[in-house]
C-alpha cells in the first residue's frame, strides 16, 4: 500500500478501500416502505369469471356424465326418449372412458353434459372434459344450479 506524506506533519497517510453502504441501506429501506405500501392494494385472490347465459336451445338428448366426490360416476343418455334408469355407474376413470366411448360410438352426434358435485377437484372435471374432447365428442357442457 502507497504511504504518501502529508506536508504539515511527518506523519504518512494511508487510504481505506472500504465501500460505504450507508446510502444503499437508504435505498433499500425506501423500497421496502412502497412496496409494503404498495401490497395490499393489488388482489391477486380475486378472479373474474365470466357470465353464462341458459342456452336457448337446449339439446334433446344428450349423455350425462355425474362425477361424485368418492371418485364413482355414473354415465347414461338422459332426454325425451330414455329414462333416467339407463344409467351405469363406473368405479373409476378407465371405466369411464371404455363407457363414454361406448355411448359415443352408438350416438355419434350425441351432446356431452357434465355434473360435478361442487367440492370436487377442478382437475377431475377437466380431465374428463380433455378426455371426451380427444375421444371427438364435439359439444361438451357443465351442469349448474339455476
Amino acid at each position: 500500500m502507497a504511504r504518501i506524506s502529508s506536508m504539515r506533519g511527518g506523519r504518512p497517510r494511508s487510504f481505506k478501500a472500504e465501500i460505504n453502504v450507508v446510502p444503499y441501506i437508504d435505498v433499500m429501506l425506501v423500497l421496502l416502505i412502497i412496496f409494503m405500501v404498495a401490497a395490499p392494494l393489488t388482489n391477486p385472490g380475486v378472479i373474474d369469471l365470466p357470465k353464462a347465459e341458459k342456452s336457448a336451445l337446449p339439446p334433446k338428448e344428450y349423455i350425462q356424465i355425474s362425477l361424485k366426490l368418492d371418485g364413482e360416476a355414473t354415465v347414461g343418455i338422459k332426454g325425451q326418449k330414455h329414462n333416467s334408469d339407463e344409467t351405469e355407474t363406473v368405479a373409476d376413470h378407465a371405466a369411464l372412458l371404455s363407457k363414454l366411448r361406448a355411448l359415443h360410438g352408438d350416438n355419434a352426434d350425441m351432446p356431452v353434459m357434465i355434473a360435478a358435485e361442487k367440492d370436487i377437484k377442478y382437475d377431475d372435471v377437466i380431465q374428463v372434459i380433455s378426455d371426451a374432447k380427444k375421444l371427438g365428442i364435439n359439444r361438451v357442457g357443465l351442469a349448474t344450479k339455476q
